[in-house]
């Protein structure tokens, strides 16, 4: 306790800053998931009034996926480099104009001609681009306001968010495209990136030491006390040397793959094979994103818990090979019943269990990363999100040869396989000095 200038004892303030950081990253990630997620919905109407085919459609979704794959390093880097709070703030930005471009520039193009074609493939890579920064430097924010022992389930907001916003974008712009057009969809949900990037900017510091509301007693429990400086960051060849990162990253191709499916197809998989309206599809999208919010920060305090007792690689890989191996089984499942609602509660499951296991992902990328968490987070991301061009490429293709049960069904094989590397990572310790040693970190907060 503290004492007064009279004498007495004044009780030390308390403060949890750190979860409104990490609630503030949930949000951050809500919103960057409606951007993403608006053109999924919006896609229904959107092909027959621009003369669009589902191929094409596939690869005005592949652009995003692209400008997102690639920038995932240099935005990760920069988020280590400049820290998150401008990172993100400007990153916002550019989700409104974008956002608002998708609506507006292909009024200017004649319908079906590849101008107007070229022009949606170009505005949604620059969304790709400017969201690169999500995960990798919220990841990094993640990692300067937690200790170890709550980074997987401080990393569940984030997964939440995300889970959310997919919850919430089905029933919100369908409803917007059915009352005011597919434009105004995008107008609309643009609102949101513009707000984010003011509350962002206001509200955080990228170092909590210098964050007005921090008490010292959650400073001392951060323990912010890490090298920040450059040189003490590893260099891109440390970190690709690392073979557990190389695992790692190759899980989450698997990952994004799958999510994909769910992210880009469900809606349309739901419309079109399992008869529902374009307002009731958009409802029944929803439920599983409302499973996952549930399961999510549950994996996450599985996830920490079961690192504390049994150390950081056993917990995790633990949670992912449960979750990635119900996942697949149950997508399996969906695609062979006929059954509504079977379909639906499988579907639910399925993804729940995906997002349960994704909080360790994370965690295990922080573990490695040290001073590289935007790095190596965005190493890690960028093999997600080639898995996810992958899906987002190929589905379409399955579905027009083969129909939607081979298409469903490679998602669970791919699900189960991420499983199976599980079994690999993690089992010795990584090569170089740079990074963090697979075993040295403590089960407990360090």
């Amino acid at each position: 306790m503290a004492k007064s200038e009279a004498g007495g004892a004044v009780p030390e303030r308390r403060s949890s800053v750190r979860w409104l950081i990490a609630s503030l990253a949930g949000a951050f990630a809500f919103v960057s998931y409606v951007q993403r997620m608006n053109i999924s919905v919006a896609a229904e109407l959107m092909m027959p009034d621009l003369g669009l085919t589902k191929i094409e459609m596939g690869q005005i979704f592949s652009s995003f996926l692209w400008g997102y794959a690639i920038f995932q390093l240099p935005t990760g880097r920069l988020g280590d480099a400049i820290g998150p709070r401008i990172t993100l703030s400007i990153a916002a930005l550019i989700w409104g104009i974008t956002t608002v471009l998708t609506g507006l520039l292909p009024a200017v193009f004649v319908a079906g001609t590849l101008a107007m074609l070229g022009c949606m493939v170009a505005v949604r890579f620059v969304l790709g681009v400017s969201e690169a920064a999500t995960f990798p430097v919220g990841s990094r924010a993640i990692r300067n306001w937690t200790p170890p022992s709550e980074r997987a389930f401080a990393n569940s907001f984030m997964m939440v968010g995300s889970a959310s916003a997919a919850a919430a974008s089905g029933p919100l712009v369908s409803s917007l495209m059915v009352h005011f057009g597919w434009r105004w969809a995008f107008y609309i949900t643009s609102i949101l990136a513009f707000a984010i990037a003011a509350v962002w900017y206001v509200v955080v510091r990228d170092d909590p030491r210098d964050h007005p509301r921090v008490s010292a007693k959650e400073l001392l429990w951060i323990n912010p006390e890490r090298p920040t400086r450059a040189n003490e960051r590893a260099s891109l060849f440390e970190v690709l040397r690392n073979r557990d990162i190389l695992f790692l990253s190759l899980s989450y191709t698997c990952e994004g793959y799958v999510l994909f499916i769910f992210v880009f197809w469900l809606y349309i998989y739901l419309v079109e094979v399992r008869g529902f309206s374009l307002l009731n599809g958009g409802l029944v999208t929803s439920l599983p994103w409302l499973t996952a919010m549930v399961l999510t920060p549950i994996g996450g305090l599985v996830c920490d818990r079961l690192s504390e007792a049994r150390g950081r690689f056993a917990g995790a890989r633990t949670v992912i090979i449960v979750g990635y191996g119900l996942s697949g089984a149950l997508l399996f499942a969906a695609a062979k019943s006929n059954g509504r609602v079977a379909v639906i509660a499988a579907l639910c499951v399925s993804v729940g269990a995906l997002y349960f296991a994704e909080p360790a992902f994370w965690a295990t990328a922080v573990h490695f990363s040290k001073e590289n968490a935007g790095a190596v987070s965005g190493i890690m991301n960028t093999a997600g999100i080639l898995g996810g061009i992958v899906s987002t490429s190929v589905i379409p293709v399955i579905v027009k040869y083969f129909g939607w049960l081979p298409a469903l069904g490679s998602g669970a094989a791919v699900a189960v396989t991420c499983a199976g590397l599980w079994l690999v990572i993690g089992r010795r310790p990584p090569m170089q000095s740079g990074l963090a040693d697979s075993h040295s970190e403590s089960r407990s907060r360090d």
